[in-house]
């Protein structure tokens, strides 16, 4: 099995920005736990991460018929992008929208999310190991 994490604009600056809000954790911590949680489950993962929408777009798409779950934290393009949506619902593979914060009780632009219709569940406020429990959904899932 193979997973993709996909992260969005500004997840690569954890550990610099509002740390009240994402916690102290860095990007290089992020992507240290989801390799070792992948080793423990067996798995082989990919971690991608864009400033730019276009180039998310074309990660998703270029994971048709190659990867087999997608971990996906659009950042701020969750509640602007119909274009990653689109790319989601193309590729038709188990997607799960992870957000280190709980976004529900942040601003109220931040309660749209374009992307949760193309995602099988969303797990939000659990800081960087709410990747982790997105890993294990889409591991369990194949089971």
């Amino acid at each position: 099995m193979k997973l993709l994490v996909i992260n969005g604009p500004n997840i690569n600056m954890l550990g610099i920005r509002e740390k009240g809000i994402y916690g102290s954790d860095t990007y290089d911590t992020l992507c240290n736990r989801i390799e070792e949680h992948a080793k423990v489950l067996g798995i082989d993962v990919e971690i991608y991460q864009s400033n730019h929408e276009g180039c998310i777009v074309d990660k998703i798409q270029e994971a048709y018929q190659v990867i087999d779950g997608i971990v996906i934290n659009p950042g701020a393009y969750t509640h602007t992008s119909i274009a990653i949506l689109d790319a989601l619902k193309s590729v038709m593979i188990p997607c799960v929208e992870v957000h280190i914060s709980d976004v529900s009780k942040r601003e109220d632009f931040r309660q749209i999310s374009y992307v949760r219709l193309a995602c099988e569940t969303t797990i939000m406020g659990k800081g960087i190991n709410g990747y982790l429990e997105a890993m294990d959904f889409l591991v369990n899932k194949t089971k």
